[in-house]
């Protein structure tokens, strides 16, 4: 079972095609390794997917529904959730604040409910806060609830960023080089939140540059090379593979 389908997906600079008709299924559940030199279309693609960018031609279906040519906050209300390479927390707010606001559609945003729904804002504001705390807690974060996010290393933001997304409620996360500037100690953390997310029924795909985190964690891989797709398969196999290797690894 595919929980996402690219068909002939195309995105051109200028002269040049950072991705190359591209076709890919993604499996429902699971983690997938989107793996490649820099300048290989993968951030590209995740910018496709979640409608930063518009295709020049191809689709995309996530859930058997076209999602190309919606806009990004269309494509986020449909279950897709991205973790950007800079985070992107709200550093001046508490870590359980930064997960309240991932909540969406709640009723006290609603002037009317506010007013006339007091009893039903009221414990919906207590079911988000319980829910807020067990995604703290569940990325490893205890204890730093009140805590500014500025005040988290790079790591524990970037739990902080994954707890926002599953508070969110995505069945979809897209997570770019989840890994980048953070310390081994908190990598092998990291590590272990993705295989608990995956195991929960919530699919990932993440880009990542480093192969021991992909041997590791992923349970498929995608290799990407000038905007093409050259390699799928199991990690051990895509890199023992002599293309893969000279077009990567350089030997």
């Amino acid at each position: 079972m595919y929980i996402m389908k690219l068909h002939n997906v195309t995105r051109a600079f200028g002269g040049l095609r950072a991705v190359d008709e591209v076709s890919i299924e993604f499996s429902s559940g699971g983690i997938t390794g989107l793996i490649g030199p820099n300048g290989a279309g993968k951030t590209t693609l995740f910018n496709l997917i979640s409608g930063l960018l518009k295709l020049d031609c191809g689709e995309i279906y996530f859930d058997n529904i076209r999602v190309d040519g919606l806009t990004p906050w269309e494509i986020a209300k449909l279950g897709i959730g991205r973790l950007f390479q800079d985070v992107r927390v709200f550093k001046k707010l508490s870590v359980l604040d930064n997960v309240l606001l991932a909540k969406l559609q709640h009723p006290g945003e609603s002037p009317l409910s506010v007013l006339f729904s007091t009893r039903r804002v009221t414990n919906a504001e207590k079911e988000n806060l319980g829910e807020a705390h067990k995604w703290v807690k569940f990325v490893g974060l205890s204890g730093k609830e009140n805590s500014p996010a500025e005040s988290l290393s790079f790591g524990q933001q970037k739990l902080l960023a994954i707890a926002r997304l599953l508070a969110g409620g995505y069945k979809l996360l897209l997570l770019d080089e989840p890994s980048a500037g953070v310390n081994p100690a908190m990598i092998k953390s990291l590590l272990e939140l993705m295989k608990k997310i995956a195991d929960a029924g919530r699919t990932i795909i993440f880009i990542e540059h480093n192969m021991t985190v992909v041997l590791e964690i992923a349970n498929w891989v995608f290799f990407l090379n000038e905007g093409r797709v050259i390699s799928f398969g199991r990690p051990d196999d895509v890199l023992g593979n002599d293309e893969v290797r000279k077009a990567y690894l350089g030997v």
